[in-house]
């Protein structure tokens, strides 16, 4: 079965609607406040380099507030807690982040003025600890589309169907900027969006739907 029709069997599956409805939390999130974008913007900080679900239940317990109010030793204590990796650096980009606290009107305007690749752009450059894929998958999660989110997962569906003939030595902006738009006519081919066809990828692997 090729990697197209996959795809096309998996969204008319349970699956399909799991992921659908994840798609709409992150709309609904588009519209909330600068604590919950503030909290996501965290909880991508997290996932670098360390696993979603763990990122995911440790954002659960700390709440929308507990990223930006409580002290960092708490903070670390939780991250230890559930034994996610680095706790001390994610605790210290999780505090520093909080001079980015009102960051949904910041890029509302970017966006709004130059787009969302400049949008990208900015976060990369801006908050400590994000690349190119820690800043698509916040855009992501709170409700944008048209970046991708190159993670090992997507890399890897991407190698075993031909897309990609060798593994990248690293994720250059030039490597990046070249794969994502492979991903993107990819996501034309298969009738989905970006964010869309990011989630059925990231399922054949980690058999999971997170976000």
């Amino acid at each position: 079965m090729t990697l197209i029709n996959e795809l096309k069997r998996l969204k008319k599956s349970e699956i399909g609607r799991r992921i659908d409805a994840r798609l709409e939390e992150f709309a609904r999130l588009n519209k909330k406040g600068e604590k919950e974008w503030f909290s996501e913007l965290c909880f991508c900080l997290l996932t670098a380099n360390s696993k979603a679900r763990t990122a995911f239940n440790i954002q659960n317990e700390l709440g929308f507030d507990g990223f930006y109010s409580l002290p960092a030793k708490r903070i670390c204590q939780t991250i230890i807690k559930h034994k996610h990796r680095f706790h001390n650096t994610k605790t210290a980009r999780i505090v520093e982040g909080r001079k980015h606290f009102g960051i949904k009107a910041t890029l509302l305007i970017i966006i709004k003025e130059e787009g969302i690749i400049a949008a990208r752009q900015w976060l990369q450059e801006n908050v400590k600890g994000y690349g190119y894929k820690e800043a698509s998958h916040f855009l992501r999660n709170v409700g944008f589309d048209g970046v991708a989110i190159l993670d090992r997962h997507i890399i890897n569906v991407m190698l075993e169907n031909g897309y990609l003939r060798e593994r990248p030595k690293n994720l250059s902006r030039k490597n990046y900027l070249e794969i994502e738009q492979i991903f993107k006519d990819m996501a034309k081919k298969a009738g989905m969006s970006m964010a869309e066809l990011d989630m059925y990828m990231w399922y054949m692997k980690a058999k999971d739907v997170l976000k």
